[in-house]
């Protein structure tokens, strides 16, 4: 049925999105002398998305956010010891243990041993690349991706590539914007697992037309079922 499953890796595979929420609130603390945390955590998460476009996703960018808000705020009051807390808190973030989600390594090592499987992330190649390796799950991905941004054409871009067609490439992962809404526009499947935080930027609201073309699933250990529900669907 499928020539390759690709997989997102952050909060599809593995927890990702709490270790920015534990960051942040660290940070309101932190800025607490200077702002309110309510007014501090608001102008992070703006400098982090007006920020997208020149720094990208990922800790690193959202370091430099955290800066960047910090001596806004500040009125470049702070001092180079509450700085390097921030620095602190992403460093702490990048070491971060890899935890993976319910089901995620008996769902993949399932589908590997009858699918090649892919990783397509984006992100810092570097922490994204090391994140794969220790998740202890390297050995079932034939490849890995780390792209700046996921649209429509960075898809096209990867089929490309590989030489793949549309129709026989299946997507998983759990943001609309990123995962599913792109692949199905380009005449591709997908199945959007829905994890139990999102990020505000990655939250949009399909419309019926897309919502018909994806499939979606309460958590990964149904997924290896689905796969073969498709292929079954196929072959009549």
């Amino acid at each position: 049925m499928f020539d390759v499953i690709a997989f997102d890796a952050d909060d599809t595979l593995w927890h990702n999105e709490h270790l920015y929420r534990d960051a942040a609130q660290a940070f309101k603390q932190l800025l607490a002398p200077y702002a309110p945390p309510e007014r501090s955590g608001a102008r992070l998460s703006e400098v982090e998305i007006a920020n997208l476009g020149c720094y990208g996703y990922g800790i690193k960018p959202y370091a430099l956010a955290m800066i960047e808000t910090a001596i806004e705020l500040s009125d470049g009051r702070i001092s180079g010891a509450e700085i390097g807390k921030i620095v602190d808190l992403a460093r702490g973030m990048l070491a971060a243990r890899v935890e993976l989600l319910e089901h995620a390594e008996q769902t993949v090592r399932t589908l590997a041993a009858t699918y090649p499987l892919m990783v397509i992330t984006k992100g810092d190649p570097l922490d994204q690349t090391a994140k794969v390796a220790r998740s202890g799950l390297a050995d079932c991905f034939r490849y890995v991706e780390v792209v700046s941004d996921k649209t429509r054409e960075v898809y096209a871009g990867i089929l490309a590539r590989y030489r793949l067609q549309p129709g026989r490439f299946l997507m998983v992962g759990n943001s609309l914007r990123s995962d599913i809404l792109p692949v199905v526009a380009l005449g591709g499947r997908a199945v959007h697992v829905p994890y139990r935080t999102t990020w505000g930027h990655e939250c949009v609201e399909p419309s019926a037309e897309e919502r018909a073309r994806y499939e979606e699933i309460a958590h990964l250990g149904l997924l290896p079922a689905l796969v073969e529900e498709m292929g079954r669907g196929a072959a009549q």
